[in-house]
């Protein structure tokens, strides 16, 4: 049971006032966008904050949603992803893992990479390019325009890092900082 003493501790050094982990549906996903909502509104937080915080949640959680992947660990099928919010004194950081194809993680860091790259007018440009062309469309309707959504909104580069799971999976984990300024 130290365990539960322990995560308290970590979660409250890291300032988290919102962790999920589990199989995300589009109700599940309802439903950590309602809680993280009722948090910083009972914080009182501005509602221009509350609003770039919203959208980089929103895409963080529909990119599980529509890419994570299952995988086998062990015998067990897992179908799991994790989502966390924290604020801190001059931000949020939200912070999303899930595991994806290992086949998928040279475009994801590519994308990710180009985001990383661009200024402000930069990913505004990329932005409307994307929304022009549609082109490179995934089998499931991605093109990156959430990560260019994501970059935009927070006005910093995104963080990411790709952990080897093994049998063709890598846990991709996301991490957005959002200025409360």
């Amino acid at each position: 049971m130290k365990y539960i003493y322990e995560m308290h501790q970590m979660m409250l050094k890291h300032n988290i006032i919102l962790v999920y982990e589990g199989e995300f549906t589009q109700e599940i996903t309802k439903s950590v966008l309602a809680m993280a909502e009722r948090n910083m509104d009972s914080m009182g937080e501005e509602f221009g904050i509350k609003r770039k915080v919203f959208n980089v949640m929103v895409e963080c959680l529909q990119n599980i949603v529509k890419h994570g992947e299952e995988y086998i660990s062990g015998e067990i099928q897992i179908n799991t992803a994790i989502f966390m919010i924290g604020k801190h004194k001059d931000s949020y950081i939200i912070t999303s893992g899930n595991p994806v194809r290992d086949d998928l993680v040279n475009s994801l860091k590519e994308k990710l990479d180009q985001i990383n790259s661009l200024d402000r007018d930069g990913l505004k440009a990329l932005y409307k390019d994307i929304i022009k062309g549609s082109s490179g469309l995934t089998d499931k309707g991605g093109a990156g325009l959430g990560f260019v959504d994501m970059a935009r909104k927070s006005g910093r580069k995104l963080e990411y890092e790709f952990e080897s799971l093994g049998n063709g999976h890598s846990f991709f984990s996301l991490k957005t900082t959002v200025s409360r300024s």
